[in-house]
């Protein structure tokens, strides 16, 4: 019988890896989109099968918070389950973890069914009778924050705009998730970095954009913690002034 935990393992590839040796964020994240496709596929309700009756996966928010992040060749696993199931949502979590049981960190994320046709929510439980609720893993904890509404004021700095090319668009034919997540990081320069460990990040997707569009972002410090961690609250509006989703970044 399949466990309705998965457990997939990787390795942080030197050229998936920053000037530092550690794997990049979008890397990580991309490996838990795997991880996720992995998991539904092998249970019945994965994208491959979905493609054929016309439905897809959309990722609605992600979380992802790191104590570290592996180094240059270090095999590492990813852990991922569901931990609840709605009409139109499903939560997701992850674990990163080493080979020898050492946690790296979690992630959580929310995922929507649509149709590809109408691009609309799509009822999860029309899907095999319902089926995703038998690997729903309430009791695995996942002890981070689950996050909310990324809350900025119309004085956010405009920082700059981005084109769009063919290597931002997916298999849905929109801008890839992972890609915004590069494209935020990269709001950034090198030596912030340096001096800055990024600790938490998360995103809420909030409309489609498509290769052509031209991408504004626009940042927000918020003010400082008690533990000195920075956080900035970004916003990102495509070509026709629809925003796109809200990401909030903590840094160490």
């Amino acid at each position: 019988m399949i466990d309705k935990i998965g457990k997939y393992e990787f390795m942080a590839e030197p050229f998936h890896c920053d000037f530092s040796g550690r794997l990049f964020m979008g890397h990580l994240g991309n490996h838990m989109l795997n991880a996720a496709d992995f998991h539904s596929s092998a249970r019945g309700f994965g994208m491959q099968y979905l493609m054929q009756i016309k439905r897809s996966w959309v990722l609605s928010r992600l979380a992802i918070e790191m104590e570290e992040m592996p180094v240059m060749y270090t095999k590492f696993n990813v852990e991922t389950w569901v931990e609840n199931a709605m009409r139109f949502f499903t939560q997701r979590n992850f674990a990163v973890t080493g080979t020898d049981g050492h946690v790296y960190g979690y992630g959580r994320s929310v995922w929507a069914m649509i149709d590809t046709e109408s691009r609309q929510p799509t009822d999860l439980f029309s899907i095999d009778n319902g089926a995703i609720t038998q690997w729903i893993v309430a009791d695995k904890p996942c002890p981070i924050d689950k996050g909310g509404r990324v809350k900025m004021s119309d004085d956010a700095e405009f920082v700059h705009a981005i084109d769009t090319y063919y290597n931002d668009v997916d298999i849905n034919g929109h801008i890839n998730s992972i890609k915004y997540i590069e494209h935020v990081l990269d709001l950034w320069p090198v030596e912030w970095y340096r001096d800055h460990r990024l600790k938490r990040f998360e995103i809420a997707y909030v409309a489609e954009a498509h290769g052509g569009d031209r991408l504004s972002f626009y940042r927000e410090a918020m003010p400082a913690t008690d533990s000195g961690a920075q956080e900035f609250c970004v916003r990102i509006v495509r070509t026709d002034g629809t925003e796109c989703c809200r990401s909030k970044v903590k840094f160490l």
